[in-house]
């Protein structure tokens, strides 16, 4: 009797999120996907918070912190509507990354952000995930209403968030002075 009442609970549980990954976006460009995340996508995804790659978003970080990190960028869709979207090849669904807007506690202002995994960096990916999600971002803040936090180290993504248009606003963010304000505008 127990097994059953498990198999009923998962398979209740199943369409429900089911349901819940249906109404979040999909966005599909020429090599990517941008889907709901999936609790398969975590494996894939764990090493960006628990590795050096993390040093520039406040890591490494325990598998359990990295965890709870993920889970907030998850949980923002129901929270507040929008949130982070897996990157995944178009032609297999390797899993590349995340890319997000997001309002983080803490974070002064909405953010458009991205994470790769080490497999996936140097390809173009994050710059063509943020630019496919850059007009939703748009649409929900307005122009000059959403920015990328990004620290002064990490010179990548301040080349990325420049070839999407964004510009240093002259302020950091309040609780870490090491992290600048790119402000993007409207969409090119």
């Amino acid at each position: 009797m127990s097994d059953r009442h498990e198999l009923r609970t998962v398979r209740n549980a199943k369409s429900r999120l089911d349901a819940l990954a249906s109404a979040l976006p999909r966005i599909e460009t020429d090599r990517l996907v941008l889907r709901g995340p999936r609790l398969g996508d975590w494996p894939f995804l764990e090493p960006i918070w628990t590795s050096e790659r993390s040093r520039f978003i406040g890591g490494p970080m325990s598998p359990g912190d990295a965890w709870l990190d993920f889970s907030q960028c998850v949980a923002s869709w129901i929270l507040r509507g929008f949130g982070w979207l897996t990157v995944a090849a178009i032609s297999d669904d390797e899993v590349l990354g995340l890319v997000g807007i997001s309002h983080e506690y803490g974070d002064p202002e909405p953010e458009l952000g991205w994470l790769l995994t080490e497999a996936a960096e140097g390809n173009g990916y994050a710059l063509e995930a943020a630019r496919a999600l850059l007009p939703l971002a748009q649409e929900i803040f307005g122009a000059g209403n959403f920015v990328s936090y990004i620290d002064r180290r990490n010179v990548r993504s301040i080349r990325l968030a420049e070839k999407l248009g964004a510009t240093p606003d002259g302020t950091s963010h309040p609780l870490d002075g090491n992290v600048m304000v790119y402000r993007h505008g409207d969409v090119h």
